[in-house]
């Protein structure tokens, strides 16, 4: 009888902590529509699709992207019009399971070196005639708690004499940004605050520009407010002064479906 009394509780304990595992599986959300609405309530919907945990495609009121993934990383998006003619392809290269290089196919190429401090050193070069490049910036890019905490650049194209430095910082709430979940979408350093693990609440940009030991500087915030389900993703993002993907300035309200 003590046999059996001591196998049922072993039972029921194993029952418990399979459902909690079941629950935990569960609660890994991704989202499959977006509507964002602006001050003055025109409102334009983006719709993703996915094959499992990979990206196949986001599909907004003006264009589409399409990704292909290689061994569990995405190394290609193609962007079309509406009407199917193509607005940009972006190849991605790693090394290691880092990526290394972005190209913007004809446009523009970026290059990444990984330190040994956990940040990362980069290049940005635009693509000229005979495919000859040119240096636009150079920057370091920042991480903390799998956040993308800060972009600081300083641009290689000024006139002689003409110091210009940007940066960008983020600081984030504590909830599940869902584009996390994405196989492959965190090691897209080109896609900023996008590839955190959770959600921008203000970012801060700083311009500066030196000439003849005079500095000119000028700060900039942009800050957004959420709503969250009961497994702390968000639904609603309300942005008082930002300028989002679809080109709406101002107040912006996002509603996220799952």
């Amino acid at each position: 009888m003590k046999k059996n009394k001591i196998f049922w509780i072993v039972s029921i304990c194993l029952m418990a902590l399979y459902s909690c595992s079941s629950d935990n599986d569960d609660s890994i959300k991704f989202i499959k529509k977006i509507v964002e609405t602006s001050v003055n309530g025109t409102s334009e919907i983006t719709l993703f699709t996915y094959n499992g945990n990979e990206i196949v495609s986001i599909d907004g009121a003006k264009k589409r992207t399409d990704f292909t993934y290689t061994d569990g990383l995405i190394n290609k998006t193609v962007t079309l019009n509406k009407v199917n003619q193509l607005l940009e392809t972006i190849e991605y290269s790693y090394l290691e399971g880092k990526l290394v290089g972005v190209e913007s196919l004809g446009n523009y190429r970026i290059k990444y070196n990984h330190n040994s401090d956990e940040t990362v050193s980069y290049e940005k070069f635009t693509i000229g005639s005979a495919n000859q490049q040119v240096k636009e910036f150079h920057g370091k890019l920042s991480f903390e708690n799998e956040n993308f905490l800060k972009d600081e650049r300083i641009l290689d194209n000024t006139a002689v004499g003409v110091t210009s430095n940007y940066s960008i910082s983020f600081d984030y709430d504590t909830k599940h940004n869902p584009l996390y979940n994405i196989s492959g979408y965190k090691k897209l350093l080109d896609y900023n605050e996008e590839i955190s693990s959770n959600n921008s609440l203000m970012s801060t940009v700083i311009t500066s520009i030196s000439k003849d030991d005079q500095i000119t500087s000028s700060a900039n915030f942009y800050t957004n407010s959420f709503k969250y389900d009961l497994d702390n993703y968000p639904i609603e993002r309300v942005s008082e002064n930002t300028v989002a993907t679809n080109g709406n300035g101002g107040y912006l309200k996002t509603e996220y479906f799952y």
